[in-house]
């Protein structure tokens, strides 16, 4: 299907100039109207309008006065072909302007992407530097090709055959040509102009008359190749710095004669022009003023450049040839070389014309053009950013797809789009950008600053800052917090990416010559863009600063409409009235209410998102509306081909109308992580792949979430697009395509338009998703809807359905369910030594059979064929490769029993919710407590269990290839246990884990707090369902219980470590081991029950004897009887089914005996931690496997890292710079004392002391201490008030924590800091020298107010 739909003929920069020279074709056929271009005037005027004239001087300078010639160029750029491209080219450089806004380019990258337009040039548009760079080596190499008989002479045509029929080698031949002219024409000015016009025109004049290969040796243009390259890159380099001068050096002389030239050969011209040279400076020296040196490398560099490059094109002419104007072209070169009062000879010319140049804009155009032409290699032109290049490549690609033509704007469908909205983030502010919640101390800023490195710089580029401490100026604030949100899963990011639709509108309309009134009256009425934000009157009261942004969204796009509930209200019992509003911007920096419906109630009575949805849909006009999530976003280039888009509407493929359209989603937060690139990959095997074949040929395609298109007319006379019922609705899009079946409507699924998506990539996140699917999926199967629909389809799309749909998750829960029997069923028949058929053991398949089956690969080649089709095979191979070198099979695996889990607990007890996943980045390491209440009763129960009976299996099993048969098995419990700290950063640190360790023991210990603080009060939460379930679905827990019974009887029967009494007789009796140990345990239970009324010495004395007690009881009890391995064995089996007996009855006497479980089960997971965290080669493996994603995208985690150490040393930057501030100002206040002790009279001297320790301890926080002492200007010890600030009543308010005193805090006897007073002597101005007791006295004179 995908090579059907030209997917993948477009992947890399090299198809693209492949492909670029039949792009203009399809771009104008399908994605403009048939009339595009012919209102008010043709393409040449769309380019030219603004200007009075169409060609300049230079133009006509460089094509003469010949009018036939110039009428033909005019021809040109009212050819058809010339329309197109000129068409294309806007559009195209709008698309990569976009690229510059967004920061995913730098400016040097947008010059060598982008259509070239120089006023007054004969060609409309010059071709983008990325297409035409390297063609000139290729020229080169076809021109130095020796041909097969030199004797017999070549005519122009055959020998210049290969570039003639080569569309991009014949169009950067003459790009080169006619800027290269113009550049020479500018650096050597009105002196040399009539030369250049001369040899241009009889260079030309070869061309059409076919001798060109006869007057110029081609074997050589090599060289003069390689010299023009030297003077262009001088230039490129030079010109951009350049600083011109104040005023001309030479003043200018309009009397001066030109220099007479004459018809000769280059032989008498050169003598002649030495001989006249000589006699006038001879003449001229009389009289000429001394000659002023002026120093100008770059005029001295493009001299010895020029000089080399017009002594190479001599060297190109064939002399041989007799006519004079042959003969003409070497004088004219040897006339310009030689002059005195040209820009080779004349200093003072020279720097002025290179001035003029570096003010000129439209000559460092072309020279940049040029630069790129000829001296750059085509990988130096390409964008580095990945995403830019995918973005290119499935544009240009999208253009040779099948899609419909688009209408004109008049005829074109209309659209609203519409985005459900809570209460997320819409756009990050400068506290969301700097906080640090996690162990590494990593800013969100400098985390999207280091995964984003080159959008950051170009953001930089783009506004011009040098320092980067600058963003938080008021200039640049607002565009950081742009940079970032548009970054992240945002409302902005939605929003802008949406509004796209209407910039492309404009685009369209401006290509098909509407003018700009028609225009804003077609996007109104074709367009509009209604955000629900459900609680934006809740935030407006409350002040909330999103409902600030959300307003500022609203005055960057006028077109933006925003829907909210609002209620009233009314009497002072509570009742309120309850309105939908929709808002909008006034233009003037308010906000205007447009629409105030009244509602019977509340509308929010079921679930929040479709009830969101469903009060906005009265204020969407159009006849068709795109539902997008808050996690998505728009591309401008695909904003294009929206009008294609909608007419697949028009069209109908089979009995029935297209009343919804899928698109195609890619997956933009791929590149965070390991995690998110799982994500990416999943995303891409079902809403890619899946949905391209549920579409076709299975005809089975439903709505599976946004970004899909309704026709709207259809579904809000049939239901709505979301039902929005309590529970049964919680996968509230599937609904949609539920009733869209039913009642006669068809799905398309389109892949020539994408739109960006989001998804989770945090562990956590990514859990809290698959199990809001799977419940979901619990739900639909038992819903009415399925069950109609089940009823109504074929057989054949019954099928499909089930394989698409639900199925789905039910072989998730087989999956999980045929694990578990076969670890029981083969452990129970090795305990009962049952592996055999009468008297032959069975014999399993080999090893390398089993392994071969069970490794699941078949599964991967659709993946890998999808990739392969659109990424190339090789980089598809490595992509599968990475994904299961960093543990992608066992994050798959566990997410299998994640749906089974609540797939099954969904159908057997039901309590489906919606679940907030988050958008944020997920860079914090989550502590193990946390992880254990999330994955206990999903994961790492049945991970531990399916464990235990594979190693009771290895026990007793004697079939042998025990390796071969559970090696499968053991990766099932291996990924249900380990894969939540694999994926957990920060998880093999060996203090992360200390601190883990502790918490968790906390957690276990704690008997209240909630269940965040308390095992015990979320165990009884956790297990609380057991008490409605039903009857029917606790005998599924009673199976698992008489399992647990049989095969503890089993072991306890085997003769497994059996003891002989009469041999080994035990040295204490078994019985008072076993009592001790349980009088122990009773203790230990009542002393956690009383160990609060305790003492800490108490508590820990009694503590450890009873843990030593007990230890000790249980170690020699082993020692002593080996019977008890066997019975300890067999107990676990059999009080496991005990305790699931008593919890499904709801007898809570087993909560200490899974108090003891799941203390076991946290040691069986910390001990491997510590193993793998003291080794620390793990860490840096687990850091480097879980971003390696990131890492390919040129991120450097170790940046991280190492940021974040230096913050835990040195504090945050922010913090620093309040000290700094807090420090200033402390400085400011004593200053300001020390003046108004000296206008009172109080005399100070200029004496320094060095920095005293208090202020020192700030400092070191602030900056390192530097080697130069830093003095602080203090008042006189021996005069006025003492070396103290005091107040103006002599009082000493600030003590010695300020910068006035060096004495040092004493150590009082309670431990805390106090400070000595001492008291002054006003009257005589001297300090006692005894410390006494605080006193205060008066000055004698007080000081006016």
């Amino acid at each position: 299907v995908g090579f059907s739909e030209n997917l993948g003929d477009v992947k890399t920069m090299n198809d693209i100039r492949e492909n670029f020279g039949r792009a203009p074709e399809h771009f104008c056929n399908k994605m403009l109207s048939p009339d595009a271009g012919s209102r008010r005037g043709s393409a040449a005027s769309f380019i030219s309008r603004g200007s009075n004239s169409s060609l300049g001087e230079e133009s006509q300078a460089l094509l003469g006065s010949d009018p036939h010639r110039l009428q033909s160029y005019v021809n040109r750029l009212l050819d058809v072909k010339v329309q197109k491209w000129v068409m294309f080219s806007a559009a195209w450089n709008e698309i990569i302007d976009h690229f510059r806004q967004e920061d995913i380019i730098s400016n040097r990258e947008r010059d060598n992407l982008k259509f070239s337009r120089f006023e007054g040039f004969s060609q409309a548009i010059y071709l983008p530097v990325f297409q035409t760079a390297g063609v000139m080596d290729d020229v080169m190499a076809i021109l130095e090709s020796p041909t097969e008989d030199q004797s017999i002479p070549v005519t122009d045509a055959e020998a210049f055959k290969p570039i003639l029929e080569h569309v991009t080698m014949r169009t950067a031949v003459y790009e080169v040509w006619e800027l290269g002219a113009y550049m020479l024409q500018k650096i050597l000015g009105s002196v040399h102009n009539d030369d250049v016009v001369a040899v241009t025109g009889l260079i030309l004049k070869w061309t059409e008359n076919g001798t060109l290969s006869n007057n110029v040796e081609t074997v050589k243009v090599r060289q003069a190749m390689n010299s023009f390259i030297q003077l262009v890159t001088t230039l490129q380099k030079g010109i951009v710095r350049r600083k011109p001068a104040d005023k001309p050096r030479k003043p200018a002389e309009p009397s001066l004669k030109k220099p007479v030239r004459r018809v000769m050969s280059a032989t008498s011209l050169t003598t002649a022009s030495i001989e006249g040279d000589t006699k006038n400076r001879m003449s001229s020296n009389k009289t000429a003023s001394p000659k002023v040196v002026i120093l100008d490398a770059l005029r001295d560099q493009t001299r010895d450049k020029l000089r080399n490059f017009l002594q190479a094109i001599k060297g190109l002419i064939n002399t041989k040839s007799s006519t004079a104007d042959d003969i003409d072209v070497p004088d004219r070169l040897t006339f310009i070389l030689s002059i005195e009062n040209g820009f080779l000879w004349d200093d003072c010319y020279a720097s002025d014309q290179l001035d003029v140049l570096s003010r000129d804009i439209t000559f460092k155009e072309v020279l940049g053009k040029l630069h790129g032409l000829v001296a750059c290699h085509p990988s130096d032109v390409e964008p580095k950013s990945k995403e830019a290049r995918r973005r290119l490549t499935f544009f240009v690609n999208s253009l040779f797809m099948d899609m419909p033509n688009a209408p004109s704007i008049h005829d074109m469908f209309s659209m609203n789009v519409l985005t459900p909205y809570y209460s997320e983030d819409v756009m990050y502010n400068k506290s969301d950008l700097e906080k640090r919640t996690d162990e590494l101390g990593v800013s969100t800023l400098l985390y999207l600053q280091t995964l984003f490195r080159g959008d950051w710089k170009n953001f930089l580029e783009r506004l011009n800052i040098d320092d980067p401490e600058k963003i938080w100026s008021k200039s640049f604030m607002k565009e950081t917090r742009v940079w970032a949100s548009i970054r992240a899963q945002t409302l902005y990011r939605t929003v802008s990416g949406m509004m796209y639709y209407e910039k492309a509108l404009r685009l369209l309309a401006n290509l098909e010559r509407l003018d700009d009134d028609t225009t804003n009256d077609l996007i109104g009425e074709k367009f509009g863009y209604v955000v629900s934000c459900q609680v934006y009157g809740n935030q407006k009261k409350n002040q909330d600063p999103k409902a600030a942004d959300i307003e500022d969204l609203m005055h960057r796009y006028p077109h933006l409409r925003i829907a909210y509930i609002d209620s009233i209200r009314v009497n002072r019992s509570g009742a309120s009235v309850y309105y939908s509003v929709l808002v909008k911007s006034d233009g003037h920096g308010g906000i205007e209410e447009i629409y105030r419906v009244r509602l019977p109630g509340n509308p929010v009575i079921g679930e929040g998102k479709p009830e969101n949805q469903n009060h906005a849909m009265i204020f969407t006009r159009g006849e068709f509306v795109q539902t997008i999530d808050m996690n998505q976003e728009g591309y401008f280039e695909e904003s294009l081909k929206m009008r294609n888009c909608l007419q697949e509407f028009a069209k109908r493929e089979g009995p029935l109308p297209t009343t919804i359209l899928g698109l195609r989603e890619h997956i933009f937060t791929a590149g965070v992580s390991s995690l998110a690139n799982y994500m990416a990959l999943q995303e891409t095997s079902f809403v890619t792949l899946g949905q391209r074949v549920l579409t076709k040929p299975l005809r089975i395609r439903l709505h599976y979430g946004h970004p899909d298109i309704f026709d709207k007319l259809f579904f809000i006379t049939r239901g709505g697009i979301s039902k929005s019922s309590k529970g049964i609705n919680l996968s509230e899009d599937i609904f949609a395509g539920y009733n869209n079946v039913i009642r006669g409507g068809q799905v398309g699924f389109k892949e020539y338009l994408q739109v960006g998506k989001g998804r989770d990539v945090g562990m956590s996140q990514i859990y809290k998703f698959e199990a809001k699917l799977s419940q979901g999926a619990g739900e639909q199967s038992l819903s009415r809807d399925v069950y109609r629909l089940c009823h109504r389809l074929d057989f054949c799309r019954l099928l499909s359905y089930y394989y698409g749909g639900i199925g789905h998750y039910f072989s998730n829960v087989l999956i999980m369910l045929t694990i578990y029997c076969v670890v029981y069923l083969t452990a129970i028949l090795a305990v009962f030594d049952l592996e055999k058929i009468g008297d032959r053991t069975i014999t399993p398949m080999g090893t390398a059979q089993i392994i071969a089956g069970g490794l699941g690969l078949v599964q991967t080649v659709s993946l890998y064929a999808t990739l392969g089709v659109e990424r190339g095979w090789w980089n598809s191979l490595r992509e599968i490769f990475q994904v299961f070198l960093t543990g992608g099979a066992c994050h798959f695996m566990f997410h299998i029993q994640t749906k089974a889990h609540y797939m099954s607990q969904t159908i057997l007890v039901g309590g489906a919710k919606y679940r907030a996943t988050g958008r944020g980045f997920v860079t914090q390491h989550t502590p193990m407590d946390e992880h254990f209440r999330f994955f206990a009763s999903s994961h790492l129960y049945i991970g531990i269990e399916l464990g235990a009976g594979l190693i009771v299996m290895g026990i007793f099993s004697q079939a042998g290839q025990y390796i071969g048969r559970t090696f499968f098995l053991w990766l099932a419990s291996v990924s249900c246990v380990a894969s939540p700290f694999w994926f957990n950063p920060l998880a093999f640190d060996w203090k992360v884990v200390i601190s883990d360790y502790r918490l968790f023991l906390d957690w276990m210990g704690s008997p209240s707090g909630g269940a965040t603080k308390s095992w015990s009060q979320w165990w009884s939460e956790e297990n609380s369902y057991y008490k409605n379930m039903h009857f029917t679905s606790k005998l599924f827990f009673v199976v698992k219980s008489v399992i647990y019974a049989l095969l503890a009887d089993g072991i306890r029967k085997s003769d497994l470590l059996k003891a002989n009494p009469t041999l080994d007789k035990p040295f204490i009796g078994v019985g008072a081991l076993v009592l001790c140990v349980i009088v122990l345990s009773a203790l230990f239970m009542v002393f956690r029950n009383a160990r609060g009324r305790l003492s800490y010495p108490a508590r820990q004395t009694i503590g450890i004897i009873i843990f030593l007690g007990i230890t000790a009881g249980i170690f020699i009890l082993f020692l002593e009887d080996s019977d008890t391995v066997r019975y300890s064995l067999a107990a676990y089996y059999f009080i496991g089914a005990i305790c699931q007996i008593c919890l499904l009855f709801g007898i809570n006497a087993v909560k200490g005996l899974y108090y003891v479980h799941d203390l076991i089960c946290g040691h069986i997971i910390f001990i491997p931690l510590f193993v793998l965290a003291a080794l620390q080669l793990p860490h840096q493996y687990q850091t480097w496997l879980l971003y390696q994603n990131a890492l390919s995208s040129d991120v450097v985690v170790s940046d991280i890292l190492r940021y974040a150490q230096k913050n835990k040393k040195s504090g945050s930057s922010s913090d620093n710079q309040d000290l700094v501030d807090q420090i200033a100002e402390l400085k400011k206040i004593v200053q300001k004392q020390e003046e108004m002790l000296a206008s009172v009279g109080f005399k100070t001297d200029d004496k320094t002391v060095k920095r005293n320790e208090s202020t020192d301890a700030i400092a070191e926080l602030v900056s390192p201490r530097n080697e130069d002492e830093v003095q602080i200007s203090r008042p006189a010890m021996g005069g006025g008030m003492g070396g103290r600030a005091v107040s103006m009543s002599g009082l000493d308010v600030w003590g010695p924590m300020t910068i006035g005193d060096g004495n040092q805090p004493e150590q009082s006897d309670g431990g805390f800091m106090s400070y000595q007073n001492t008291p002054y002597n006003t009257s005589s101005g001297q300090q006692s020298e005894t410390p006494q007791e605080f006193t205060f006295s008066q000055p004698d004179k007080m000081p006016p107010r």
